[in-house]
């Protein structure tokens, strides 16, 4: 038996999307001075996917769909705190675009999860 969040492939993609933020993070060339921007992209890269479990846990599919619009928020702030890092020379700009494009396509995997939660509400 599986929570039913577990069968969902965007919620894959976004736990896999958190692991390789935390890797970038653990490799970064920067002192730990910057701990508070290193645990925030931690915390957002990884609230991408608690938001999708917690919201398929929910009771309905309007509250589903409020954690979904919540999870993607988390990814255009880890997206940001990204681009940060590249700026600041802490991240090469071959590795930004990797997991930049993994972040676009967490995004549309969140987008499809939306329409489809408001086209199965609609039909009823």
């Amino acid at each position: 038996m599986d929570f039913g969040y577990e069968n969902l492939e965007v919620w894959n993609r976004s736990v896999d999307f958190a692991v390789r933020v935390i890797d970038i993070v653990e490799s970064l060339d920067t002192s730990r001075k910057h701990y508070r921007l290193l645990e925030q992209i931690e915390s957002s890269s990884s609230s991408i996917s608690m938001n999708l479990a917690e919201g398929k846990g929910r009771h309905s599919k309007k509250e589903f769909i409020h954690f979904c619009y919540i999870a993607r928020g988390s990814l255009y702030e880890t997206m940001t705190l990204l681009e940060i890092f590249r700026r600041k020379k802490w991240l090469s700009d071959d590795d930004f675009t990797n997991i930049k494009n993994e972040g676009l396509q967490t995004a549309s995997m969140i987008k499809g999860l939306i329409n489809s939660l408001y086209t199965s509400m609609d039909k009823k």
